[in-house]
């Protein structure tokens, strides 16, 4: 390569990026450039086009206000979070499905809420009671993969794998609806935010937290009401000990133990879990050297589109919180209970009656920790989800039942996703869909892999960093803490 073109392509660069550390790549004697590193300068100057074509600042929380983990209110949300004794039979707490050293999840596909053999033990090796009234052979009661709760104050429209939980325009107001109320209706007690909102229904959820002894015919006020009188009652006698409102008063003050508030700081501290200061981000930046060779690759797939050579992920996976926050016909195979018929799960027609099987776009920070992957956990590797999201077409007659645990139930997975499958290539045909099935090599695959792996901070394996999210080991206010622990005994 003549010395004429790596000037021209180091001029590039420098116009492109002044002042920033891309200027790096130029500090070399053009006469010893090897063909490799010429390559990656065409490389980054592609990736900068795309970066600027779709406005990314790498950023997602640009405007957003996200408060303290060393914030009162957040602390008190923190030990809510971690007490059982939001669970109705006390065997179940928030942080059993989404515990900050599993990724804000808890790395099973489908989540085993009550009656854990163990309720302590969380991610691989949480299995049903076998004593349990409700054990159903063992397969999970959860229908659906545990979302992680990392990032959750970055969501604008809505939250849950159907949107049931989300932002509304009711007349010219605007309000957060919630399963307590019709279908774009606002709902006047959810809530400051969508996570507090959130919080007021896995309580509620046999599978989750409430449990199945507790009177049949309770109301979700009901069940909330009951929980509140369990907190605030100092002498309440299912209790060793009960201090909340010490804890509730320096940020509620007095007598304020109430289900509000409980939401409200457990939203609180959800809303801390801000997890952004990945690899990309640094390279969006200006640090060209923040990612590998095939990182770059990847995202270069990523963003472009079929037609320019990529697998226009981008499409879907959009900004910088790498979502559109929209629903959409993926034909991710339906494993588990399902919350439908034959085990099926409709997804977003359950709320809105309309395109069946359609699901939220998750967003992709940190998404090589937070699996499994798919609106069930069908898949548990990320490679074998990259697969699916580029031809699902033929990654559904692939599918390795082998990857799933004994307790997820597979009966009917075939047919009904032969369903979901249909729907997609429907959408296609009428185009509704822009995905459209294309082949890939394992080079592009793992490059789209590394890529993706790029995302995570590395705050989530960073046992100190991570450790802010975690309350010390011990009693918490009501001695019901639930102090996780792995397969091994290890706390997490």
């Amino acid at each position: 390569m003549s010395k004429n073109i790596i000037a021209l392509s180091c001029a590039g660069i420098l116009f492109l990026f002044s002042g920033c550390q891309w200027a790096d790549v130029c500090d070399h004697n053009t006469t010893t450039t090897s063909s490799s590193t010429v390559e990656e300068i065409f490389v980054d100057l592609e990736l900068r086009s795309l970066i600027d074509a779709h406005n990314l600042t790498g950023d997602p929380s640009t405007g957003i206000d996200i408060p303290s983990i060393n914030s009162p209110k957040a602390q008190l949300g923190m030990q809510l979070f971690y007490s059982k004794a939001l669970g109705v039979e006390k065997d179940s707490a928030c942080v059993s499905c989404h515990h900050p050293a599993l990724a804000g999840g808890d790395a099973l596909s489908l989540s085993i809420g009550v009656e854990a053999l163990d309720p302590d033990l969380l991610g691989v090796g949480r299995i049903h009671d076998p004593s349990a009234p409700h054990y159903n052979n063992g397969y999970a009661l959860v229908p659906r993969n545990a979302p992680t709760t990392f990032n959750v104050a970055l969501w604008k429209r809505a939250l849950a794998w159907d949107g049931r939980i989300e932002n509304v325009l009711d007349g010219n107001k605007v309000g957060i609806r919630t399963p307590d109320t019709p279908f774009g209706i606002i709902d006047e007690n959810a809530g400051a935010n969508l996570a507090a909102a959130q919080v007021r229904f896995p309580v509620f959820s046999d599978v989750e937290m409430k449990g199945f002894d507790y009177n049949a015919s309770a109301t979700r006020d009901d069940v909330r009401q009951h929980l509140q009188e369990r907190l605030s009652d100092p002498s309440a006698n299912d209790y060793i000990d009960n201090e909340w409102q010490k804890f509730f008063t320096p940020v509620y003050g007095e007598n304020s133990v109430t289900f509000d508030n409980i939401a409200d700081a457990i939203g609180e501290y959800e809303n801390s879990q801000l997890f952004i200061d990945n690899p990309w981000k640094k390279y969006v930046e200006g640090n060209i050297t923040a990612l590998s060779a095939s990182a770059k690759r990847g995202a270069k797939l990523f963003f472009n589109s079929y037609q320019d050579g990529g697998f226009s992920c981008v499409t879907c996976h959009s900004g910088d919180f790498f979502t559109d926050e929209s629903y959409h016909v993926m034909a991710v195979p339906q494993v588990g209970l399902g919350k439908d018929e034959n085990e099926e799960d409709f997804g977003r027609y359950r709320e809105t009656g309309d395109m069946k099987y359609a699901f939220r776009t998750p967003n992709l920070m940190n998404v090589a920790l937070t699996g499994p992957w798919g609106h069930d956990g069908a898949y548990t590797t990320l490679e074998a989800m990259v697969r699916h999201m580029i031809n699902p077409d033929k990654s559904v007659i692939e599918y390795d039942f082998s990857q799933l645990d004994a307790n997820v139930k597979t009966t009917n997975t075939l047919a009904n996703t032969a369903k979901a499958l249909a729907q997609l290539q429907a959408n296609r045909a009428f185009g509704i869909s822009p995905h459209q099935p294309q082949e890939a090599t394992d080079e592009e695959v793992n490059d789209l892999v590394e890529f993706l792996k790029s995302l995570t901070d590395p705050c989530i394996t960073d046992k100190e960093c991570i450790g802010q999210w975690i309350p010390a080991n011990g009693h918490g206010p009501d001695c019901l803490q639930l102090n996780a622990v792995d397969a091994n005994g290890n706390l997490l």
